[in-house]
């Protein structure tokens, strides 16, 4: 695999540094709904990544944020943001990552996040643990909730669950030290798979914002799951990241006084 993590680690940091050569520099913020957005840097740094990453390894399937790729038969797939974040970055907060995550045999196997504003690498092969810029990294030993510190993030699409989760980011913020909404899921799976952060839960989520951050959380000796305490995809709409079994069950009964929210359910 460490041809495969070599490979990753060039193309976020390739895209990483054309990423902060734009920054206030571009021309253009789009909208794919009322608050996400989308610029020319997301997609030129995609299409930095793709290039990149299919010259390597042909054969090998692709899925990203801003364009579809042809699906290819075969067991490697990797899993592309290349700008998770754009809101901060269209506003010079500088937490936003490039995240590329490699599935094996439908298997999390590789998984690099990295910010090019902090120049944090995060990197995680299967089995081999985590690290920040070439150093193991382990998730906290905090049990109980009233003594954690969370993250989350909101819905883009208003409705049903958008309320949910305001109801529900209240009734943490009362139970815990603090919860943040920072705007990037997968620098928040680094966060917990680090020790910054205890946990982590979200709706509304897509492949790419969590597969590398997946892996991180895992290999850092934390659990994921769903929002019903299932093991979890990477294509379910929801998740729940713990640094151990305690917190996690304790984020299950809160988020599961509001019954129905589960895509499971």
């Amino acid at each position: 695999m460490e041809q495969y993590l070599e490979a990753a680690v060039e193309a976020a940091k390739k895209a990483g540094e054309f990423i902060q050569s734009k920054s206030r520099n571009f021309n253009q913020v789009d909208y794919k709904g009322r608050v996400d957005l989308v610029t020319e840097v997301d997609r030129g740094s995609e299409e930095m990544i793709v290039t990149y990453l299919s010259d390597q390894f042909p054969d090998h399937s692709i899925i990203a944020e801003e364009s579809d790729y042809q699906e290819k038969t075969g067991s490697h797939q990797w899993i592309i943001d290349p700008l998770d974040g754009t809101t901060n970055y269209v506003h010079a907060y500088p937490h936003y990552a490039v995240s590329i995550a490699l599935r094996v045999n439908k298997e999390l196997a590789v998984g690099v996040v990295y910010n090019p504003a902090t120049d944090e690498l995060f990197t995680a092969i299967r089995g081999e643990g985590a690290k920040l810029n070439n150093k193991p990294v382990h998730v906290s030993e905090t049990t109980k909730l009233q003594t954690s510190m969370l993250s989350t993030g909101f819905p883009y699409k208003l409705g049903e669950h958008w309320h949910r989760s305001f109801d529900l980011f209240k009734l943490f913020y009362m139970k815990t030290h603090g919860l943040r909404r920072d705007g990037s899921a997968a620098l928040n799976l680094c966060y917990v798979a680090s020790g910054r952060l205890d946990g982590f839960f979200e709706y509304d989520l897509n492949p790419w914002d969590v597969s590398a951050g997946t892996l991180m959380v895992l290999e850092g000796g934390g659990v994921v799951s769903d929002y019903s305490g299932y093991e979890s995809s990477v294509f379910d709409k929801e998740i729940l990241a713990a640094n151990n079994s305690q917190l996690q069950q304790q984020m299950l009964e809160v988020i599961q006084m509001f019954p129905g929210f589960s895509t499971k359910e």
